[in-house]
């Protein structure tokens, strides 16, 4: 495959793209954005000022239609994701869209025949997986580095109690599962390789239709995964991995971009050590993995089956009495 840039383009003016993967895309090796599809051109004003050749379309279907757009993100509600993945792989263009890729498992079965379909990549846009910290923690437990490993223990909070937030929602695919579940759960099972075999326990507290608060036990067979994901309460993020032998505490698991390091505490007979990590913007990252995997030039960490895993376990908390 060439290795010309990857020409990207965005569906919509979405906040999260204009500031955070809007600024990767263009920051990342080998990419570059081309343009940007909105119901308005003033909407993409802030995206030509850092990057003022962007092209406007006025529609989605005209941006997927442009011959001059390779690859394709994704942050449309979450209730749109899968309808426009589909026509974004139909349409000739690989995607990489933002999580949840799809409001439930079934979802998949057409996401996957699509992907199939087309022989393009496509993906739910986990970024955490291309995190060198996340990477260290895999490798750390897959040498048994802190023994048997025996339990997880996964928290993710920040308080939204905006009522007009999209997160806060239904019909629109809100709640904290769909928001940042993805995160408790999707982490634990890329970091340990297992997947649950049943839950064993779950709390769950609704308010104007979308989940506020879960609290949910699995059994992944020999360890369980104790996660707490709030969107009412202080913000806090943490993982905590206990072996027989030690553990390994992920400080900042998931925005580590927000500091200057990434920090690992390992504890292993008594003794404890700080692994830290120069300061990586996961999201560029996961640009450019994610166009050396379109070039053939590396396999991609978070493929569509992977993605439906984490599904499967969303599903089932939310089905939870």
């Amino acid at each position: 495959m060439s290795h010309e840039p990857v020409r990207w383009g965005i569906l919509g003016a979405a906040n999260f793209a204009i500031n955070v993967m809007g600024p990767a895309i263009h920051a990342a090796k080998g990419a570059e954005i081309r343009a940007v599809a909105s119901s308005s051109e003033e909407k993409i004003a802030p995206f030509r000022a850092f990057a003022p050749g962007i092209r406007y379309h006025a529609s989605y279907e005209a941006l997927l239609a442009d011959p001059e757009i390779d690859a394709v993100y994704i942050p449309l509600p979450n209730h749109i994701h899968v309808e426009w993945t589909i026509k974004a792989l139909e349409a000739g263009k690989h995607v990489l869209c933002e999580k949840p890729i799809a409001m439930q498992e079934a979802d998949f079965d057409r996401l996957i025949a699509a992907r199939d379909a087309s022989g393009l990549l496509a993906s739910e846009a986990f970024m955490i997986v291309h995190h060198p910290q996340w990477q260290r923690v895999k490798a750390l437990l897959a040498a048994g580095e802190i023994g048997e490993l025996l339990q997880v223990n996964a928290m993710f909070t920040y308080e939204n109690s905006d009522m007009g937030n999209i997160r806060n929602k239904p019909e629109t695919g809100g709640g904290g599962l769909r928001d940042i579940g993805v995160y408790t759960f999707g982490a634990t099972r890329f970091a340990t390789g297992q997947e649950p075999v049943a839950m064993k326990d779950a709390r769950m507290e609704l308010r104007h239709g979308v989940d506020t608060l879960s609290a949910n036990v699995f059994d992944f067979g020999g360890f369980d995964l104790h996660s707490l994901v709030s969107t009412r309460m202080m913000g806090r993020q943490e993982m905590q991995f206990h072996g027989s032998e030690g553990s390994i505490v992920v400080s900042c698991p998931f925005n580590a971009l927000h500091f200057s390091q990434a920090e690992l505490r390992i504890n292993r007979a008594g003794e404890e050590r700080l692994e830290r990590f120069p300061r990586f913007d996961q999201y560029i990252l996961q640009v450019e993995a994610f166009g050396a995997a379109m070039r053939g030039e590396a396999s991609w960490p978070w493929p569509l089956e992977a993605a439906r895993g984490t599904q499967a376990m969303i599903d089932q908390a939310l089905s939870a009495d």
